[in-house]
Parts: structure tokens; sequence; C-alpha cells
């Protein structure tokens, strides 16, 4: 196997210390034969089911400790902070439990980033956003099966745009956002994060679940934080209600977005694909 090289500054080459997996195929039909990938989207459904299921039943708890019409204190409930560490923390317990079977996607704007980056094929994308989608659908609908008056009452938790903030504010919310994580899980899973910085040991779930913390400190007052179309999809489809459809186009877009802006700024700019591409080809010469 040919040995891989970095460019370095004036065009010098050296030898990598790590080796990047090869480009996973724009169509792969093998793959729809074998057992692994279904394992994998019924992981992500799981995921994704009980990732909506923990998440918006924190978000209706703390609306209902908080309400005063039904003996509710202002400050009561677990509060901005404890929502967003119910989103950060199921995060980073799910993507520990089921990297090592699907990559721990649980969001169809990190699916697309990777795809972008060929990291994982059309397939399994498509697949992969399938599997999403319905579990957050069946993960808002067991909420709603378990404490219907509270989530009809408490807004279901889904994402709409606050009061007092126009449409470009939010879709800018959710593209920074969804940019954050996704930029997050390109440097978390980079192989060049093992092989230079073996010294110090980093368990990708905490970083990727810490992300997700921090966008929600910053924007749940704005959007609700989405950042994961999946997330508000679910939700919008048993809340089904009208604010929730109009909104619900900034919650696509966005994460799309920003993921697709990650995904290039890791890619071709921090890794700097298409000079190391240039560079082996003028090795090889």
């Amino acid at each position: 196997m040919a040995k891989d090289f970095d460019v370095q500054e004036g065009g010098a080459t050296a030898a990598r210390d790590y080796e990047d997996p090869p480009p996973a195929p724009l169509l792969d039909m093998e793959e729809l034969r074998k057992w692994s990938l279904y394992r994998a989207v019924i992981a992500e459904f799981v995921a994704t089911l009980l990732f909506l299921y923990v998440s918006i039943l924190t978000v209706i708890g703390y609306k209902a400790q908080t309400d005063a019409g039904a003996g509710g204190v202002d400050c009561g409930g677990v509060g901005i902070l404890g929502i967003a560490w119910a989103f950060g923390g199921m995060i980073f317990v799910l993507v520990y439990c089921t990297a090592g079977i699907s990559g721990g996607h649980i969001n169809p704007a990190v699916t697309v980033g990777l795809f972008l980056a060929r990291k994982v094929s059309l397939v399994r994308t498509v697949l992969y956003i399938v599997a999403q989608c319905l579990g957050a659908i069946c993960g808002c609908g067991l909420v709603k099966a378990f404490q219907s008056s509270y989530y009809n009452r408490y807004g279901g938790g889904a994402n709409e745009l606050a009061d007092g903030y126009n449409k470009g504010t939010g879709l800018g919310a959710e593209i920074i956002g969804t940019f954050v994580l996704v930029y997050t899980v390109f440097s978390a899973t980079d192989p060049k994060r093992s092989a230079r910085d073996s010294h110090v040991p980093v368990l990708a779930p905490l970083p990727i679940g810490f992300a997700v913390f921090m966008v929600h400190l910053a924007t749940i007052p704005i959007t609700g934080t989405g950042i994961n179309p999946a997330r508000s999809f679910g939700a919008a489809v048993i809340y089904n209600k009208e604010k929730a459809w109009d909104d619900q186009w900034i919650f696509w877009v966005g994460p799309m977005i920003g993921a697709a802006a990650a995904a290039l700024y890791h890619q071709f700019i921090l890794r700097a694909s298409a000079i190391k591409a240039l560079g082996s080809f003028r090795s090889s010469a």
C-alpha cells in the first residue's frame, strides 16, 4: 500500500502518522444486502426515539412546573439550563451507545454533513434520515400518549420562532448552531486527532454532547433550538399546530446550510483535501 503524504508549506511533503478511511461510494447498492446497514438504521431509529422522548418530556415538565395558573412557580423546574443539559446529555449518552453501530448520527444534519464529506453513502444517508424522522415521531408520540393533557397545553415541545424575532434571525441561529455541532462532530472524529493527540484521551461523544448543550443555551430563547431537523419534524407532526408548521422550513433549511458549511470548512480548509490530493498526485508522478 502506498504511503500517504501531507502537503507542507512550499510544496514539501511529509509522511502521515495517520490514515484516512477511503471515501464512501456515492451509490453502494451492495450495501442493501448487508445486515450491518439495517442494524445501523434500527439503531438510529431507536436512538432518535429515546432522544426525543427524554428531551421533550423535560421541556413539557419544565413548563408545567413554572405555570402559575396550574400551581407552579416561576423559579420551579429545571430551567433553561436543565433543558440544555437534557438535550446535550442525551446526545452524549446515545452517541456513546450507538457510535460503534451506526456512527451515532441521531440527526439528519449530521448525516448530510458526513455525506458531503464522503463519510457515508447516499443509500445510508437516505435510510438514516428516514429512520431518524420516524424515530422522532414515535418518541414525541410516546410523550403525548403518556401525558396528553400536558403535551397539548404546553406546546408539545415543538420548535417555533419566538415572538420578537424575525425569520432571518431564526434562520441565522439555526445555521450557526448547526455549524457548531457538525464542526464538533468532524473535529471529535478526525483520524488525525487519535494519532497526534494520543496523549490526550478524547471521548468523542463528550464534546459532541457539550456542543449541543452550549448551542441550546444560546438559541432556546430564539427558536427553542432545532439544529436537528428530525427533532423539529417529529414534534411538529405530533403537535400538529399551524405555527409549528409555518416555521418548519427554518428548522430544515438552517441546519442543512450549517451542516454543509461545517463539512466544507473542515474538509477543504482545515484538512485541505484538495491540496493534499494535488500533493499526492505530484509525489506519485
